[in-house]
């Protein structure tokens, strides 16, 4: 009978039938449950990657916010995501029931490239353990101290002198912002700064310039959509994948450095403390949390944290000085007031300069160079403004429907340092969160704000910033891991 059956069905039934059964299969498995977040219409197998603007990801956002309110849901492939905006759904996500949403969700790019063990994409004890012992070391080394002001203000200098060797004439401040802030915090990660024609620091730049700028590539964002397909085919996101295997040998040769000539006694920097940390743990049978694989992650998400955003920030900061000189001169005029031209700027400076720090606070928020933070993935089933989220689900925080609510600033769209302002003070506003907030915000803010005070002041300071002859500078972003400025060329006139 089974044979007769299987011999008089055509291979057209056969087909109709197993795309009838993935068809119903794929309904089962992503059927929302009761009171789920509602959302725009899902097509099978691929969900709402037919609503991706590839350019820009804010606009889709922006709609389907517009749409469906502050807290709506999508599908990536079967990756279900839910989207939090605005400044009270957000704070309530990463605050208010911070615990319910402390996990991060395991991607498959980050499980790739980054790994699990680190800073950034870990979890539980080991993160807790991992940030708790970072933050005691960055102070130990300096944070939040005069010794730490000092590395930033050298570094300043190194900037200066190189911007001054352009003449005035147009270049590109990329990499030579770049080579200042990173050596800021390897300084702190492997106890030495790196001359800026270092080849091994211009390569490891170059690496981590490329990595971010791929991240945003369609073949990048497939992969965390269809690992099991993508993982076989070429492009950029083996790339990706081969620069972290680099960045990891130059962290692990730096590492191996270390022991050669390392003192139990003495900690010279980060690594040394964490392989003190090591050795104390295996001494006393410990959990594994302290191992060197963990700590090549760690010096790598610092070296990361530590210098795309802030870097980027400052280019931004840069190029908004250019386009908008009325701004710049009354920077320059508060400098000259406040510091002069005889000393370098410190850091108790700038309670004495509101306007100088406004400008800086509305630089992060018009440049808005993390628009989504980082992702976060419920830790149990959890009712939010009424609807039910499940345990495990994606939850996407777009920072973007705060930088810019409409309710909470002037004119968002508008680069206007007024929004921080108020009586001529500086006026700090509960809705300005490019650090994020909670438990998981970033670790390195305190170190991200002195170093945008003092490297900006520091450069406005001796120089003024202008288009280069006949040319129109674009506020334009390039997409990748941060929102950055498309490529630009700027003349630094000295003052």
């Amino acid at each position: 009978m089974l044979h007769f059956l299987w011999e008089s069905i055509s291979f057209h039934m056969l087909l109709i039938f197993l795309i009838v059964f993935l068809l119903v299969a794929d309904y089962m498995k992503n059927r929302k449950p009761k009171h789920y977040p509602p959302g725009p219409f899902s097509l099978p197998f691929v969900g709402h990657i037919y609503l991706t603007n590839k350019k820009n990801p804010q606009i889709m956002v922006q709609k389907l916010t517009e749409k469906y309110g502050n807290i709506y849901s999508t599908r990536m492939g079967s990756t279900p995501l839910v989207f939090i905006n605005g400044l009270q759904m957000v704070k309530e996500v990463l605050v208010n029931q911070g615990e319910n949403f402390m996990v991060r969700p395991e991607m498959p790019m980050s499980r790739e490239a980054f790994t699990n063990v680190g800073l950034v994409f870990s979890n539980g004890h080991l993160w807790k353990h991992q940030r708790r012992f970072t933050l005691s070391t960055l102070r130990n080394f300096g944070l939040g101290k005069r010794s730490l002001e000092e590395r930033i203000q050298e570094e300043c200098q190194c900037l200066v002198d190189v911007f001054r060797e352009e003449q005035g004439n147009p270049f590109n401040p990329h990499f030579q912002i770049n080579n200042a802030v990173s050596n800021v915090i390897c300084s702190i990660t492997f106890g030495n700064r790196f001359e800026y024609h270092d080849e091994d620091f211009q390569k490891l730049l170059q690496l981590m310039d490329e990595t971010v700028s791929l991240q945003a590539t369609i073949m990048a964002q497939l992969y965390n959509c269809l690992p099991s397909i993508i993982k076989f085919l070429p492009g950029p996101h083996q790339t990706i994948f081969k620069n972290w295997r680099l960045m990891k040998s130059f962290v692990k040769e730096k590492i191996d450095k270390h022991k050669e000539d390392w003192n139990p006694s003495e900690s010279r920097d980060f690594i040394d403390s964490y392989l003190q940390e090591i050795a104390k743990v295996s001494n006393d049978n410990g959990s594994g949390i302290f191992q060197e694989e963990n700590l090549v992650d760690c010096a790598l998400d610092l070296l990361f944290a530590g210098t795309e955003t802030t870097s980027t920030t400052i280019r931004w900061a840069l190029l908004y000085m250019a386009v908008y000189p009325e701004i710049q001169a009354r920077v320059q005029a508060e400098i000259d007031a406040v510091i002069g031209q005889g000393r370098q700027p410190a850091l108790e400076d700038r309670n004495n300069m509101p306007y100088t720090n406004a400008v800086i606070h509305e630089v992060q928020r018009k440049g808005n160079i993390i628009p989504f933070s980082l992702p976060r993935m419920t830790e149990k089933d959890t009712v939010l403004d009424g609807f039910h989220i499940p345990k495990s689900t994606i939850v996407v925080i777009n920072l973007t429907s705060v930088l810019f609510d409409k309710n909470e600033w002037e004119a968002p769209d508008t680069f206007n340092p007024g929004h921080f302002l108020k009586d001529g003070q500086f006026w700090k506003r509960e809705s300005f969160m490019p650090f994020s907030i909670g438990k998981r915000a970033c670790l390195g803010e305190v170190l991200a704000r002195s170093e945008l005070f003092l490297f900006f002041t520091a450069l406005l300071q001796k120089f003024t910033f202008q288009a280069p002859p006949d040319t129109t500078l674009s506020l334009d972003f390039k997409l990748g891991m941060t929102l950055s400025p498309q490529p630009y060329k700027i003349c630094a006139l000295p003052r």
